[in-house]
């Protein structure tokens, strides 16, 4: 009869080669002759996580820490946890690291990793800078400390960590685009604007109009600023709404450089660009057309159009005094059905597409002290996905049941005195029509509202109010309510 350390060979031989089912057996058959022995645990627990038996897995691996804290234990127990989602028994084993292990890389990594999943960003900064000072070169480390230095508003530090990081991984599209978007947190557009051609979603946007126009929209033609101007561009839209219509503002500067512009732009704002010929679009395209019936001679993305114009940290933000307008007749029609009456009126939205990010999400009871004001009338602007929320909201006039196309909201906005909303595409297009608008901004804010959130550089009419933690809706809008009650004040000393 084989002993353990025998034993112990054929599981671990049967588990190298993938019999996992033999190894396992061969293991439990070793700790009936050696409850004891922590290390077939251990290898109990990395079996099941190789099984996708979480459960059994971290079950093991307890028992293999209990009898014989060992460093490589805790590892296999931390990546039980990790693909658990239980980051918070991670940091329960905090102190235990630290007075065990103090020089152990991995942990004191997934120290880090697990205190940021948990938006304990100071201590996932502490963990991660101290991974490093043992490990310098570490590309995970850096690439995970400059995420975290973003969301607590050290632009600088992540700016150098992701520099290091394209040393570590040079030419790493996934690494540059992210430096791209610190360096224009930082207003570096300069270098910004370079790097950002590294994102995964041109090249998917180029794939998916490659596959419609096979023939016409390829990469040898791809519009890389050289003169055209007797010849015919094609711009396309690559993201959402609202980076849609912050870069229609560079579409004028595009139409100077060509004979002809055309434009395939989401069908809901279609209309609205046809309205505002000062952009320069010759032909909208809100549809598939054949290849047939598309002649152009270059293509570009619209988010590529900074970039290719030459544009840097001077000159970036053009038309931020508005650059957008509504059709007169669908502003009166709004007004006759909504607006006809002496209140401020302000229109207010806490909710958009929510397939991308739940964190600008703003519980829409939120609101319901805007009741309480005098001479305020408060417009519900949601639309789709919330508006169901509406009915928690007294004494508001919901109006989002007509606002289907931008040209739509353009009209009712025009007739709005203030929009209050989260980061969404509305704000986009108050910002781009000049009217007054304000942002309430969660705790981790996009690139393009940058580091001082009291003003906007994009659009002149929005000023930005971030939370001081994360998911603080109330201190966001404690500060909103304050202003408005100053200006509402001011106001009514004019009179």
């Amino acid at each position: 009869m084989a002993n353990v350390e025998e034993l112990i060979n054929i599981g671990f031989n049967l588990h190298q080669e993938g019999k996992l089912d033999d190894a396992e057996n061969t293991y439990k058959e070793i700790l009936d002759m050696d409850c004891e022995n922590a290390e077939v645990y251990n290898l109990l627990g990395v079996l099941n996580l190789q099984k996708g038996n979480i459960n059994d897995a971290i079950q093991y691996v307890e028992k293999a820490v209990e009898k014989s804290p060992q460093s490589y234990f805790y590892e296999t127990l931390f990546q039980a946890y990790i693909r658990k989602g239980e980051f918070s028994k991670i940091v329960s084993k905090e102190n235990e690291i630290i007075k065990l292990f103090p020089q152990d890389f991995s942990l004191l990594f997934n120290l880090g990793l697990a205190f940021k999943n948990l938006k304990n960003n100071k201590k996932a900064i502490y963990y991660y800078e101290k991974a490093l000072e043992i490990n310098p070169s570490s590309y995970n480390a850096w690439f995970n400390l400059s995420k975290v230095y973003l969301v607590e508003a050290e632009v600088k530090n992540a700016i150098s960590a992701l520099k290091i990081c394209t040393k570590i991984k040079p030419h790493d599209k996934e690494t540059e685009y992210f430096y791209s978007l610190a360096l224009m947190r930082d207003k570096n557009y300069d270098k910004g604007l370079k790097y950002f051609e590294s994102r995964e979603s041109r090249d998917l946007v180029f794939a998916l109009h490659n596959k419609s126009y096979p023939n016409k929209l390829r990469l040898d033609n791809r519009w890389q600023g050289e003169n055209i101007k007797n010849k015919t561009l094609l711009v396309y839209y690559e993201a959402g709404f609202g980076d849609s219509i912050m870069f229609l503002r560079y579409l004028p500067l595009a139409k100077k450089r060509c004979k002809k512009l055309i434009l395939i732009i989401q069908k809901p704002l279609s209309e609205l660009i046809k309205q505002n010929k000062q952009l320069g679009v010759d032909t909208v395209i809100d549809s598939f057309i054949p290849e047939s019936d598309i002649d152009f001679d270059v293509h570009a993305s619209i988010l590529s159009l900074p970039h290719i114009l030459g544009l840097n940290s001077k000159n970036i933000f053009v038309s931020s005094d508005g650059y957008l307008k509504a059709d007169s007749n669908e502003i009166e029609n709004f007004r006759k059905k909504y607006f006809n009456n002496d209140q401020i009126k302000i229109g207010i939205k806490w909710r958009g597409n929510t397939f991308y990010d739940t964190d600008r999400v703003i519980p829409a009871e939120i609101f319901a002290p805007m009741k309480l004001l005098d001479g305020v009338q408060v417009y519900s602007l949601q639309t789709f996905e919330g508006s169901e929320e509406t009915n928690k909201l007294p004494n508001i006039i919901d109006i989002g049941k007509d606002l289907i196309t931008f040209s739509q909201t353009a009209a009712a906005l025009s007739n709005i005195h203030l929009v209050i909303c989260n980061d969404t595409s509305l704000a986009h297009l108050a910002g781009a029509m000049n009217i007054p608008c304000w942002i309430m901004l969660p705790y981790e804010v996009n690139w393009r509202w940058h580091t001082n959130l009291d003003v906007c550089d994009w659009y002149n009419s929005v000023r930005l109010f971030r939370q001081k933690s994360d998911g603080d809706w109330k201190s966001v809008f404690d500060k909103i309510m304050s202003e408005i009650n100053h200006t509402l004040a001011e106001y009514k000393n004019s009179d």
